[in-house]
């Protein structure tokens, strides 16, 4: 087994009909951009009624059809947001509470440890987040899940990783391993995936490799390591 290994993107998604929600961070080919996605899937009707917008700096999932919004709960949120020097990406409205933790100067994982899963038994969604710290014309990225410990959500695990940056690689998480009822939690490390220079490139393999039926929203960001300059792509389904 090669611990190593880069993976194409596509290649792990294309025949997996439900990955949920996912989360890439990683930096291009070239060494010049940080790069970041978050996409989210749906299998119900009022899941699926999202779209991405991107309003005064901050990414939020809003209804498509507001008349059609049966629970917000769960899939109203701000999903991406900067603080200082830091760039927040999560499932959830722990957004928020990493955003207000860094405020009040408590570290990524701190903050994490007042909230847990999704309270949606039987999947027991996790919560996966992501955050990038920029210095010095680079950056390096932390990346969390926090998962019900056993299938009754008795208690929460949570696990947090820490990267550097290097160029061409990046990581991939992602809420559930596949379609299911109850759905599978995603198990193990971020997977290792390969980044691109492109990021039109990039933005529709990964489009066009998530399962048509099911897939909702894509947000990237290429961030110039050199300038702090930000490029964005919004892909919503509903449109």
């Amino acid at each position: 087994m090669d611990v190593y290994k880069i993976n194409d993107l596509a290649e792990l998604i294309k025949d997996n009909s439900y990955v949920g929600r996912g989360i890439v961070i990683g930096k291009s080919k070239d060494g010049k951009k940080a790069v970041s996605a978050y996409f989210i899937m749906g299998r119900s009707n009022n899941s699926r009624n999202r779209v991405f917008t991107y309003k005064d700096g901050v990414l939020y999932t809003e209804p498509f059809d507001a008349s059609k919004v049966e629970d917000p709960s769960l899939i109203i949120y701000a999903a991406a947001r900067t603080i200082d020097n830091k760039l927040i990406v999560t499932n959830g409205d722990q957004t928020d509470t990493i955003y207000e933790g860094i405020k009040n100067g408590k570290c990524f994982s701190c903050a994490l440890k007042t909230r847990e899963f999704e309270p949606d038994a039987p999947n027991l969604t996790p919560r996966i987040s992501g955050m990038l710290t920029f210095a010095d014309g680079d950056f390096t990225y932390k990346m969390s899940i926090l998962k019900s410990a056993d299938a009754v959500g008795s208690a929460c695990n949570r696990y947090t990783f820490d990267f550097a940056s290097l160029n061409g690689l990046g990581h991939f998480i992602h809420t559930y391993v596949c379609d299911g009822n109850p759905i599978p939690t995603f198990q193990g490390e971020p997977e290792r995936v390969a980044i691109c220079d492109d990021i039109d490139e990039f933005t529709s393999k990964l489009w066009d490799a998530l399962n048509e039926d099911n897939k909702i929203s894509l947000f990237v960001r290429y961030t110039d390591l050199s300038t702090g300059a930000n490029e964005d792509r919004i892909i919503n389904k509903n449109k």
